[in-house]
């Protein structure tokens, strides 16, 4: 399912771009090893964007991003970023490979499906796009939710209190003993209802995007490093191609950020809190919907938007470019991809 060629609304010069690697065209084995080393990099540039997000989630007075990491500096230094990122890491890792199987997979079956049902280029790569966005966000988070409960609440340590926790292993035996496996699946279903909705909507977004911004900007783009083709139409150079998936990303980053704000927001708020605080039940999504509320007014459910916004975003834009790059050094075929 390659990207259709927009047209130049000045010329009717093709813009052709480099076809989009299926599954099975990829080498499993190179994709999964360099996967895991290219978004451990990934994972932990933007982790203390994570760890500013919810620490300003979690707190019950309203406070800047700038003060929150002014204040984590001071106290806790650099490490202070970091809290509970070893246990993140270690997780990250197998969910982000369950991730990327389920994703191509379903883009690849689904895809081809609606190929042979006559629907026209752009809506196949619009509903495959989206159906396997939802696919690998519900399958990440079976192995997700625990590490981000576990990492949640060591990230939290520090901002409020002591530190109850001497590490991630020390955090999964205290929550298991005092929740049971229920409480290290606190927030699952809003979890799904969260991210499932939202990498649907931004994988659709992204391959609509792209059009988008090829129709606009691409011919411009692509003008230094212009290569004609034997049919007399354009080759965007890689920068090119770099520059637009990119932007592309960007911009559904953001409206993603925008719309599941509240939800995750209460997630956090859901994970974090200790069951133990209400006679060992953990507090209801409606409790922590009141619990916002009271603390100033529904605006207390964007509380961290900026930090997620911008991780979201620079995450998305670096994710995607990396995925694409990654796909590429893995593909099976390194001459067909020209």
């Amino acid at each position: 399912m390659s990207l259709s060629a927009a047209e130049e609304e000045s010329a009717e010069e093709e813009i052709h771009i480099p076809a989009d690697i299926e599954w099975k065209m990829l080498d499993k084995s190179k994709f999964f090893f360099l996967g895991a080393a290219l978004f451990s990099g990934v994972s932990a540039a933007l982790y203390p964007m994570v760890v500013l997000k919810t620490r300003q989630q979690v707190s019950q007075s309203r406070v800047s991003c700038f003060r929150t990491g002014v204040w984590i500096m001071r106290y806790e230094g650099l490490r202070g970023l970091y809290r509970g990122f070893g246990t993140s890491l270690t997780g990250t890792i197998p969910a982000r490979a369950v991730y990327m199987t389920a994703l191509e997979v379903t883009k690849s079956n689904v895809g081809t499906t609606a190929t042979r049902l006559g629907l026209p280029e752009p809506s196949v790569a619009a509903v495959a796009n989206a159906a396997a966005g939802l696919s690998a966000a519900m399958a990440a988070q079976v192995v997700w939710t625990p590490v981000d409960v576990i990492s949640q609440r060591l990230m939290t340590q520090g901002s409020g209190g002591g530190c109850k926790y001497a590490s991630g292993v020390d955090a999964f035996g205290k929550i298991l003993r005092t929740d049971g496996v229920r409480g290290l699946y606190r927030g699952f279903g809003i979890s799904i209802l969260t991210y499932a909705p939202s990498n649907a909507v931004w994988w659709a977004s992204y391959s609509m995007a792209q059009r988008v911004v090829w129709n606009g900007v691409g011919c411009m783009l692509c003008r230094n490093g212009e290569e004609r083709v034997e049919n007399g139409g354009l080759r965007p150079d890689a920068k090119a191609v770099m520059a637009v998936q990119g932007v592309s990303a960007a911009m559904a980053g953001g409206v993603s950020a925008l719309i599941t704000m509240p939800l995750d927001t209460i997630k956090t708020r859901l994970q974090v809190l200790d069951g133990e605080e209400n006679g060992r039940k953990g507090p209801s999504f409606w409790q922590t919907v009141r619990s916002l509320v009271r603390e100033g007014g529904w605006t207390a459910c964007y509380r961290g938007l900026g930090p997620r916004c911008a991780s979201m975003s620079v995450s998305a834009t670096t994710m995607i470019t990396t995925y694409e790059f990654l796909k590429r050094l893995s593909a099976k075929n390194q001459g067909a991809l020209t």
